[in-house]
């Protein structure tokens, strides 16, 4: 018992100073987390209010306010610990370096979706395509872009990999050109078929009249004549446009008395020979 007297009593103003330190820490800790949690929800609160963010910057704006915090906190607590803040910033430029070197496509991802939200060649809400996956853009954060496909799946694609491709969004201009290709026959009134088109295009509400639509003799094919239907559409109203129109030029074609002919291989025996196959159109 003497002996635990005497040794608190040499070392207590070691060990109070110890508990005081570890309390500042504590203090710190607690006030760091609830300072950025209250950064990061500020961040959001106020683009809900003023709504004058882009959505796509939200949540990197969120996680950099958080991140702050910590960082200052970092800074804080090392000061209450007693370190040397001169050879802690060439300690940690040695370090940076390194780290940056072993996570240099890590931070790749991150320079790249700054440099998205700076440039800004899509925001949340539109459909894109690059290289090998397409879909809606729901939110673009520090290291990847999350987009959702077509049918429904989730994607999270690397920063750097939309960076790094040719990016195709469907939803920037506003509106998009439909072409609608059909055939007729070549013995088919070539002047009908297109008035067809034209016909189809001006009963149409939800092509543009700006740019007008447009028809025109595409191609002459090996079975067919090949008319086109160019005309634009709201990007809300693209596919709906081109489904329904698909189906009224197939009708529209037939109930005009003209034909969409497809190939046909004909067999015939000729006397005293085998069989012999020909094409007919």
């Amino acid at each position: 018992m003497e002996t635990v007297k005497t040794f608190w009593q040499s070392h207590a103003e070691l060990f109070l100073d110890l508990a005081y330190k570890a309390l500042l820490v504590l203090l710190v800790l607690v006030a760091t987390a609830v300072l950025a949690g209250w950064a990061r929800r500020s961040v959001r609160h106020a683009h809900q209010k003023l709504n004058k963010l882009d959505a796509t910057l939200v949540p990197l704006l969120s996680s950099l306010a958080g991140y702050g915090f910590y960082l200052v906190g970092l800074v804080i607590i090392l000061d209450i610990l007693g370190f040397n803040t001169s050879s802690l910033i060439a300690l940690l430029g040695a370090a940076g370096l390194a780290v940056g070197l072993a996570l240099k496509d890590t931070l790749g991802n991150i320079a790249a979706g700054i440099m998205l939200l700076i440039l800004r060649p899509f925001k949340a809400g539109d459909f894109i395509e690059c290289g090998s996956f397409s879909g809606t853009v729901k939110e673009v954060g520090l290291f990847t872009t999350v987009l959702e496909t077509g049918d429904g799946l989730y994607v999270s694609a690397p920063n750097g990999s939309l960076w790094g491709a040719p990016i195709k969004n469907y939803s920037r201009n506003g509106k998009r050109r439909m072409d609608l290709v059909v055939g007729i026959a070549y013995g088919d009134p070539l002047e009908k078929g297109l008035a067809v088109l034209a016909r189809l295009a001006a009963e149409e509400p939800r092509l543009l009249s700006d740019p007008a639509p447009q028809v025109m003799v595409l191609t002459l094919g090996e079975s067919s004549v090949n008319l086109q239907l160019r005309a634009w559409a709201k990007v809300a109203d693209y596919w709906p446009a081109y489904w329904d129109l698909n189906q009224r030029i197939k009708l529209a074609i037939e109930a005009e008395g003209l034909t969409i002919p497809f190939p046909q291989r004909v067999l015939s025996l000729a006397p005293g020979h085998s069989f012999v196959s020909k094409e007919s159109h």
